[in-house]
């Protein structure tokens, strides 16, 4: 069965009326957890909020955005991964090889109904804790992803405005012979889908 890709929007946000803004959504996650999502080992993406977030917090504020590789050293002591899956930062270009469409997001309150889920995605159970228990409130911000490759790869010279301790950010329109390629069979969706049957029930945005 073919699966159609989904529609790159912009972040003009069209069905709200708002003026146009040039630009494509991208949301910053670990190269190594992004790098993972091609591969298909992961469909969840956790996040408990950069320090510049804004008053509201942390939101996954688009439903369908590009993967935005970030890098710091010692990553892959944060995961699950064998040492040969390291990946390497460039020094003059950012690589964006991933898009991905939200199913899902909930907001977890109990720590519990993520761990029972290793086999969705690779942090390390330590990293979960502690972005679960960082500041004063116990919870974790979760989504449930289907992935897209892209091909060609888009390759972008970093700019200041791709930095800052923030999940979003906004990328150059991309050319219109983009393609994106599902990464999982629809029926493994399905099958990934039913094990975060518990996740989906929480369901609060």
């Amino acid at each position: 069965m073919e699966i159609p890709a989904p529609e790159i929007v912009s972040s003009s946000r069209k069905a709200t009326g708002e003026a146009k803004q040039e630009g494509v959504p991208a949301f910053k996650e670990w190269a190594l957890v992004c790098a993972s999502i091609e591969r298909g080992e992961t469909s969840l993406i956790f996040r408990k909020g950069g320090i510049a977030e804004g008053r509201k917090g942390f939101q996954f504020k688009h439903r369908r955005f590009f993967l935005y590789p970030t890098f710091f050293h010692e990553q892959i002591e944060r995961t699950r991964l064998n040492r040969d899956r390291n990946v390497m930062a460039r020094s003059d270009l950012i690589s964006i090889s991933s898009f991905v469409e939200v199913e899902f997001t909930t907001l977890v309150r109990d720590l519990n109904l993520v761990q029972s889920l290793e086999s969705l995605h690779v942090l390390h159970p330590s990293v979960l804790e502690e972005r679960f228990r960082y500041d004063s409130q116990d919870r974790l911000h979760v989504a449930f992803i289907r992935a897209f490759r892209v091909t060609p790869v888009l390759e972008l010279p970093f700019s200041p405005a791709f930095g800052g301790c923030r999940s979003w950010v906004t990328l150059p329109d991309p050319p219109a012979s983009l393609n994106l390629e599902p990464v999982l069979s629809e029926d493994e969706q399905n099958r990934r889908r039913l094990l975060c049957a518990n996740l989906r029930d929480l369901v609060v945005d």
